[in-house]
């Protein structure tokens, strides 16, 4: 599979590049992104090898952009569908935004940018979110991107704070109607 860039309007999700490496160190000195995401590219050469792997679609397993500001090339965050199975029609869905970008609903169009591009061109049924219960902000991306709440796992995930949290699981079909997103900011 091939990098592609997508247009969802004020947004562009484009493939990961080497040049993204500082704007990703920023972005993960945030204590909530060390808290959630807990992504190992907090210096310049673990952020380098981060761009690397999200660069490199070849396997097939997962598809990775930058979120960014059509209009500027701003950096706003992440998206990236993991562990696609072609086989099962399914695909998990991970996102961050950094700090300046929260509250205005980038995440859950970027989020359903994705969703939609992974049905139509990957004929996926099927697109999971998991999320930390005290991660409310995430819980709001994933309602406001389509998603239904189907359960919680019980202790399911280490965060950033090395404990064990339960998480909440959404899911987001190809048949669910897919959000009016369109008047948000």
């Amino acid at each position: 599979m091939d990098p592609v860039e997508l247009d969802a309007g004020a947004l562009r999700l484009r493939p990961w590049r080497a040049d993204d490496a500082d704007d990703v160190v920023a972005a993960m000195q945030d204590p909530v992104m060390q808290l959630w995401n807990g992504l190992p590219a907090s210096t310049r050469p673990d952020a380098l090898a981060f761009l690397r792997r999200r660069g490199d679609w070849s396997t097939g397993d997962h598809a990775s952009w930058a979120v960014t500001d059509a209009a500027t090339g701003t950096l706003l965050g992440s998206v990236s569908l993991h562990s696609i199975s072609r086989v099962q029609g399914n695909a998990q869905v991970g996102y961050w935004t950094v700090p300046a970008a929260r509250g205005r609903s980038i995440a859950a169009r970027a989020v359903d940018a994705a969703c939609r591009w992974a049905f139509a061109t990957l004929s996926l049924e099927r697109v999971e979110l998991c999320h930390a219960v005290e991660n409310e902000a995430s819980g709001r991306v994933a309602e406001k991107a389509g998603f239904r709440l189907e359960g919680r796992l019980r202790r399911s995930y280490r965060y950033g704070d090395g404990l064990r949290h339960d998480e909440l699981i959404w899911s987001r079909l190809a048949d669910d109607p897919a959000p009016d997103l369109s008047s948000r900011s």
